[in-house]
């Protein structure tokens, strides 16, 4: 027998599908893990002097101070 779990699963999904909508499942980086961080904390090392990277920053920052409220 089905727990009231699965039974209001079942109809939320029959009710998504009646809307004609379907599930899609991601998988994302786990980024409270150990190598999540790791991998961040190098790739951002290798940018630190990343001429190309520093140009983007510099534009993205400037671009933000244009918008109000983005100070």
């Amino acid at each position: 027998m089905p727990s009231i779990h699965e039974s209001k699963v079942a109809r939320y999904r029959e009710r998504m599908y009646a809307a004609g909508l379907r599930p899609v499942q991601f998988w994302v980086p786990d980024t409270r893990s150990p190598e999540f961080t790791a991998q961040v904390r190098k790739q951002c090392q290798g940018l630190k002097s990343d001429l190309a990277e520093a140009e983007v920053l510099c534009f993205t920052e400037e671009a933000a101070s244009q918008v109000k409220g983005w100070e």
